[in-house]
């Protein structure tokens, strides 16, 4: 297993520090336990009920789905729309557009997951 990393450009301080400053931004709006398992659900099973969105995410609590639901929202992953012409009024999660730019790093974590569970099953890693 080869230890680098091939860059474009060199790799200098200022690009490194830019480069770990981008990765924070991102591990912290999509990071935690259950904010992609929520946008991959609303992505495959569209507009969703809070509680069938819960049934879904399996070992989700109400309050901590709903916390997550109102992070993701205001950084434009998830769209609350309120029906209030029914009664009751019925409110459904859509994951929006935004949502979607997500998709190939959705893909390669999946495909770096794979492959890493692959390699401890067969303990590849040096000891």
């Amino acid at each position: 297993m080869e230890n680098s990393v091939d860059f474009e450009e060199p790799l200098t301080a200022q690009r490194c520090s830019q480069s770990l400053s981008s990765v924070e931004d991102a591990i912290y709006v999509i990071g935690g336990k259950w904010k992609l398992k929520i946008i991959i659900a609303l992505q495959e099973h569209g507009n969703i009920r809070f509680n069938e969105l819960q049934r879904i995410v399996a070992g989700i609590s109400a309050r901590v789905l709903s916390n997550e639901l109102k992070d993701l929202e205001l950084n434009g992953f998830v769209k609350r729309i309120v029906h209030s012409e029914q009664t009751p009024v019925v409110v459904e999660y859509i994951s929006t557009d935004y949502s979607k730019t997500l998709k190939s790093v959705i893909m390669a974590l999946s495909e770096w997951g794979r492959i890493h569970k692959k390699n401890l099953k067969e303990d590849v890693f040096e000891k």
